[in-house]
This record gives C-alpha cells, structure tokens and sequence, in this order.
C-alpha cells in the first residue's frame, strides 16, 4: 500500500496539510504499541510495523521535496540511483558561486544585511523550483521532475547553510 492510499489521499503532490495531518494522529491511535500490551506477540509486532510504516509515511508526505521524492519511487525513479546523477552543469556552476558568495558574507561587515538579501533572493529561488516541480509532477513528466527535485535538494542544503550563518551571526553578539 503506498502512503497515499495509506492516508485517505488522492495521489498527488499537492495535499492537504491539516487533513493528513489529522489521519496520522487517528492512525497513531488505531496502531498505537500500547493498544496491543495484552494481546499476542504477533499482533504487538503488527502494530510496531503499522506505527513505524505510518511514521515513515508521514515524515514523507509531510515535507514538500521528500514527498516528490517519494512519488518518484513510485515510478521506478530512485534520485539515489547513481544513474540519476546532475548533468546541468551551469546549475552547478551556480551553486558554487553561491557557496562562495555565501563564504564571503560570513566575514563581511554587512553580515546581516548581506545574508538576508542573500536569503531572500535563494527564497525566491526555491519557491520558482518548487512551483516548476509540481507542475512536472502533476503533467507526470517524471524525468523532468527527478531533475528539478535534484536542484531543490542543493538549494535545500544552501538554504541549511544560510540557517546556520545566521545562527552563527546571532550568537556573535
């Protein structure tokens, strides 16, 4: 069963938060471990599996990049996969000079100032990626998606990076 049968959901990235939301906290309770302290070893185990597949199910669903990544699997495409690998190398090229640029904030005078304009722009940025990942998915161009959703994952970490600095920035004063 994939997670999307799993919670009620038709198969689409796009879901309702607050609605799947809602059928985890009402799974947890059907398959909760302690439900099943009296009964027999093998229902216990079952419900350990259940509460477990239903953890993995919505940490998956809930998180944008992982649930396409998720969808993907579905259709055989394992961006794990080494065969799956980046080819768009002036998105590579760019991603480096971010790292730089984001290197050269951090001792920058303006630190503040340069790291929000800089956070603000990679906002921008994802939100752009974000919007043509869920179009590919929903027109089922899973090729095109797994690619776009490999960009999200270095702008993710980049957006890590900067939570980071700020966090650093914050604690210098």
């Amino acid at each position: 069963m994939d997670y999307f049968t799993l919670f009620g959901l038709a198969f689409s990235y796009s879901i309702d938060l607050e609605q799947l939301t809602y059928r985890y906290q009402e799974l947890q309770r059907q398959y909760h471990p302690d439900r099943f302290a009296n009964q027999p070893e093998s229902d216990k185990l079952g419900a350990l599996q259940q509460a477990a597949t239903i953890n993995a199910a919505y940490q998956a669903l809930k998180h944008p990049l992982k649930r396409a990544e998720y969808m993907l699997t579905l259709y055989d495409i394992d961006i794990n996969n080494e065969q799956y690998t980046m080819h768009d190398t002036a998105f590579l090229m760019e991603q480096l000079a971010l790292r730089e640029e984001l290197a050269c904030i951090e001792t920058s005078e303006q630190a503040e100032e340069a790291l929000a304009l800089f956070s603000s722009g990679l906002a921008k940025t994802i939100k752009s990626y974000l919007q043509e990942m869920e179009k590919q998915l929903n027109e089922e161009q899973w090729v095109k998606a797994a690619d776009t959703v490999r960009k999200l994952r270095f702008l993710d970490k980049l957006q890590q990076q900067v939570e980071q600095l700020e966090e650093r920035l914050f604690n210098r004063f």
